[in-house]
């Protein structure tokens, strides 16, 4: 029993081949559940014929005689036909190239398998697509006899020459057997006019396939008799029936083949000369498949020169010499065979010769020079006429490596590139992207990256709707779910070009979230590539838009002060670093924004020599997309630009220039405020913060961080000895406002007088926090930022000389906590300096340490050259 999985099997497992050992319990359990999938099999074929037939049936008697005496009302559709019809149509999308809406309304009807006529119903009988019902439809004519009641006594021979096949009088009342007859003779007629069809188009192909046999032959066997004839003047007149391949090749198989298809082709044309109206052998050439006279020359080689053939002067029979040449070793069956009997001699027929070959080509190439494949596929692709051979090339395009290296990818994407500027915007979108969404999900990464750099080659030639909607929506997906980081940094550029093409303002809110999606992405290669490509592009757009310095940049900020907020108690630098770095990179934006809209633009003309701009003038930008060059326009408009920005800031003002207040009455303030709140212990934040100060006062330009950054600082600072709390100390000072005033703003020009003010500051600092007894973490910061830059330490040792001669015990301490502070740091390159420098100073002066420094001990001049001895000095004597 237990071997039997239902009751349904009992009564098919065979007892008698069991024992009671069970050695072949496997082999037996299998074929019973082998029996059991049949029956089940069975059963569900059943209980599908019977939902079928209800479906059918499921409209209630009643209504359906309603809808036929009342045939203005639709009856509606059933769930059987509906499904039908689903199929029909998801059918004729496939086979007209429209995938993506094929997968859209596969989506819509997630209930029926597409795949399969029988998920339809197994007992309905599948019909000709839609193409062929269309064809159909004009021939399905209503024919409704007229009858009459039998009583009126009329004779048939009457009624039949009183009414015609397909009368107009209605129909009267009769029994149903009259209708059924009526019915079938319908669909008898309906019959006989589709077979009457189809016998006229094969007879008209049968007199075409004749009428080139003659031309050929005539070719062959008299071509002086052919060419001497004048062509007639219906030859303009060939059908345009005639089928693409048709005709437009020059057969050069052997004889043999020729008398035998000439056989055939006599037997069928015997056969149908009843039915057909025969023109005579003379007027063979009408029919020539040339679409004029012209074209004559083309279809066969110039009698001139190339067909003209030396005949012997034997008196051998044609017969005799079919049968020599029979045994010539042709071969014209296969297909190969047939591709090689016959040569085309039009562009037409050439793309479709290629169009059959390259399919047979392409795996028996090695996969090393494939590429070399690339110019013919994409040839093939454009030119040719029928959509599944170009929807099968391009599979073969994007198919034709199995994991294509970076040069390979280029040589695809430059022909994609070529073929998108070849058909346009329509094909591209019908052709291309449904090849690119095939491999969004391939196993290999390369496939993929071929599709993320598809998408960004192909969008300034796709449609601005596609281009918006599928296109973004493609790369959105891969940047979510993709694992590589090569398909992830590819998708980041090919978003940025998308950014630069889109013009859809309501994608806006998408694309910030794709820029901060991009920003946190772990991968270094993706964040880079947002900050070369992406963010410059993405902020170009918002520029136009208007919302770089109305949202972009506030809410950046807001996020940062957000982020400063929650992390008193910890701090996540990691996206502090990531908001502030895309701040920095959208310094060059928005200085281009504020010379854009500056009151002298209209002034802006490039008249005469063009003034040069100095090299150093702005910082080094990560992409090109940041250098503010590129993003005015040119080299010589920044130039005249930059000379009227520094003449309107240094005499005229900011007046009326709405960008510029922005940032100095806006964006400054709030950028002070959130230095005011970081964690001056914390390094890395100071470090980014003084990057990001530096790189805006070194890109607004000189006159722009005396007049309008520095005085904001010095009001914040208010470095003065009224400001002095001896309990505790200038609050300000304390914090990170001062390392990264001091690092990242007074470091951006190094002129003798920048230099000045930077020392002095720094000395102010040490004196004020000396005097007032409070924290040195802002000052020691300072420091360590200084001293990460060689040229600073010269700079540092003027400072702590300062220290040292102080006259108060409180700051020359100060200045000792600065030398350990510096000892903790290990740098011996600052020592060494330091020691050389001092020996130098304090021989200049006449003194030595011991009046330098009082109650120290007795230090010579000549042990300041070591460094180990310079630091024991500095220990004995703190």
């Amino acid at each position: 029993m237990y071997r039997a999985g239902s009751i349904s099997t009992l009564d098919s497992l065979d007892f008698a081949r069991y024992s009671d050992d069970g050695n072949r319990e496997t082999d037996e359990r299998v074929a019973v559940l082998e029996f059991e999938l049949r029956k089940a099999k069975e059963t569900i074929q059943a209980l599908r014929a019977n939902l079928t037939q209800a479906a059918e049936n499921e409209v209630p008697l009643q209504e359906r005689k309603n809808y036929k005496s009342s045939p203005e009302i639709q009856e509606p559709i059933r769930p059987l036909e509906k499904r039908a019809l689903n199929f029909l149509v998801n059918e004729f999308l496939l086979k007209n190239s429209y995938k993506l809406t094929s997968i859209t309304f596969s989506d819509e009807n997630h209930d029926q398998d597409f795949e399969l006529w029988d998920d339809v119903g197994l007992n309905i009988p599948k019909p000709p697509d839609l193409l062929q019902l269309y064809r159909d439809f004009g021939n399905h004519h209503v024919t409704t006899r007229d009858v009459v009641d039998v009583s009126v006594g009329v004779d048939d021979d009457e009624l039949e020459a009183a009414t015609p096949i397909l009368g107009t009088v209605p129909v009267f009342e009769t029994t149903p057997q009259s209708i059924e007859q009526c019915l079938v003779v319908q669909k008898l007629e309906d019959q006989i006019s589709v077979l009457n069809n189809e016998k006229w188009s094969l007879m008209e192909q049968i007199q075409r396939l004749e009428s080139e046999i003659d031309f050929l032959k005539n070719e062959n066997f008299a071509v002086s008799t052919v060419y001497g004839v004048a062509p007639h003047p219906s030859l303009e007149q060939v059908p345009h029936t005639v089928s693409e391949d048709n005709g437009r090749y020059l057969d050069i198989k052997s004889s043999e083949n020729d008398s035998k298809h000439g056989n055939a082709e006599e037997k069928n044309l015997s056969s149908s000369a009843e039915h057909d109206t025969r023109t005579s052998k003379d007027d063979t050439l009408n029919s020539v498949p040339c679409k004029d006279t012209e074209k004559v020359s083309s279809c066969a080689p110039s009698a001139k020169t190339a067909v003209h053939f030396d005949k012997p002067n034997r008196k051998l029979s044609p017969a005799f010499h079919q049968a020599l040449l029979s045994f010539c070793r042709m071969s014209a069956d296969s297909r190969l065979g047939s591709e090689v009997s016959r040569i085309a001699d039009s562009e037409k027929s050439v793309m479709l010769m290629l169009g059959r070959c390259l399919p047979h080509i392409v795996p028996n190439v090695l996969l090393a020079k494939r590429e070399e494949l690339i110019p013919l596929i994409l040839c093939t692709a454009c030119l040719h006429p029928e959509p599944k051979e170009r929807d099968q090339l391009l599979h073969i395009l994007f198919n034709l490596i199995k994991r294509p290296d970076d040069e390979q990818r280029q040589m695809i994407l430059t022909g994609c590139v070529a073929f998108a500027r070849h058909v346009g915007p329509t094909r591209v979108e019908a052709e291309l992207l449904p090849q690119c969404w095939e491999q969004i999900n391939h196993k290999y990464p390369e496939r993929r990256l071929l599709v993320a750099e598809s998408c960004g080659a192909l969008a300034p030639y796709l449609p601005k709707e596609i281009r918006s909607s599928l296109v973004l929506s493609m790369l959105q997906q891969m940047l979510m779910e993709d694992k590589a980081d090569l398909v992830r940094e590819a998708v980041i550029k090919s978003l940025g070009i998308i950014m630069g093409y889109i013009d859809d303002p309501d994608k806006y809110q998408q694309g910030f979230e794709l820029l901060l999606s991009a920003l946190g992405d772990p991968s270094e290669r993706v964040v880079s590539a947002t900050h070369q490509v992406f963010l410059p592009a993405y902020a170009a757009w918002t520029t136009e838009l208007g919302n770089l310095q109305f949202h972009l940049i506030p809410t950046l900020l807001s996020k940062i002060e957000k982020l400063l907020r929650e992390g008193e108690h910890g701090l996540d630098e990691h996206k502090l670093h990531m908001y502030l770095s895309a701040l920095q990179s959208l310094i060059p934006s928005l200085f281009a924004l504020v010379l854009q809209n500056a009151p002298f633009t209209s002034k802006a003309k490039l008249q005469g020599e063009v003034p040069q701009i100095e090299v150093t003038r702005f910082p080094r930008p990560a992409s090109p997309l940041q250098d503010v060059a590129i993003i005015i326009g040119s080299r010589e408009q920044l130039a005249v630009l930059l000379q009227l920005y520094n003449h309107q800031l240094e005499h005229e003002g900011t007046t009326g220039w709405e960008t510029l207040l922005w940032v100095v009455n806006q964006l400054l303030p709030q950028l002070i405020e959130i230095v005011g709140k970081i964690n001056v212990a914390s390094t890395a934040c100071v470090h980014e913060f003084s990057r990001f100060f530096w790189r805006l006062c070194r890109t607004f330009g000189k006159i722009f961080t005396n007049t309008k950054v520095k005085p904001q600082f010095q009001e914040i600072l208010r470095l003065s000895e009224e400001n002095i709390d001896s309990t505790a100390g200038n609050g300000v000072l304390t914090k990170a406002t001062v390392p990264i005033y001091a690092t990242g703003v007074l470091t951006c020009y190094i002129q003798e007088e920048d230099r000045k003010l930077l020392v002095g500051f720094l000395e102010d600092v040490m004196t004020m926090l000396s005097l007032s007894h409070a924290p040195l973490d802002s000052l020691k910061a300072s420091f360590v930022e200084l001293g990460a830059n060689p040229a600073y330490h010269e700079l540092l040792l003027t400072v702590l000389w300062y220290g040292v001669v102080h006259t108060s015990a409180l700051v020359r301490c100060t200045a000792a906590r600065m030398f350990e502070f510096s000892e903790d740091c290990n740098n011996s390159c600052f020592w060494d300096h330091y020691g050389n420098c001092y020996t130098k100073r304090a021989s200049g002066k006449g003194k030595n340490a011991a009046s330098i420094f009082p109650g120290g001990p007795s230090i010579s001049r000549p042990t300041f050259s070591s460094y180990r001895n310079h630091k024991n000095i500095w220990k004995s004597w703190t």
